[in-house]
């Protein structure tokens, strides 16, 4: 990672750790930080775009929030992704090597970065992922 951060070194740790998962079904896309993902590539290609964002509301800054604050952060993330009439996947992001609960997502298709950046501050996320058109996940820090 090329940019300064302020983000803490073991939240980047993690975060680079996670595995993001876009879907529900046997049929999921799983990123991997670093690695192309031929299947996403196919995807921008069937829905005529070339770049997505995954994001969350969960836990702030990397703070554990309850249940119920993560809910409403991930509802108002959908509502807003439905306003913006962004086609999006529901999916999960978590590292199965920490007690680190695994977070409810969104990966927006279409998404370009400096919108991406605006909805992720409005969560107050440390960070988000983004995908260009070579099908490979790079964080990029918001701190």
């Amino acid at each position: 990672m090329a940019e300064t951060t302020q983000i803490p070194p073991d939240k980047v740790r993690v975060l680079l750790a996670t595995n993001y998962r876009l879907g529900h079904t046997e049929y999921d896309i799983i990123l991997n930080i670093g690695e192309r993902a031929a299947r996403l590539a196919d995807l921008f290609t069937s829905s005529g775009v070339t770049c997505g964002a995954f994001l969350t509301a969960y836990n702030p800054r990397g703070a554990i929030q309850s249940d119920e604050a993560n809910g409403r952060g991930h509802a108002e993330l959908a509502a807003m992704l439905r306003d913006q009439a962004l086609r999006s996947i529901e999916g999960s992001g978590s590292d199965e090597g920490t007690e680190w609960p695994a977070e409810k997502s969104y990966f927006a298709l279409g998404l370009q970065l400096h919108a991406a950046k605006q909805i992720g501050g409005r969560f107050d996320q440390n960070a988000i992922f983004r995908v260009g058109l070579d099908a490979v996940r790079k964080l990029i820090p918001l701190r």
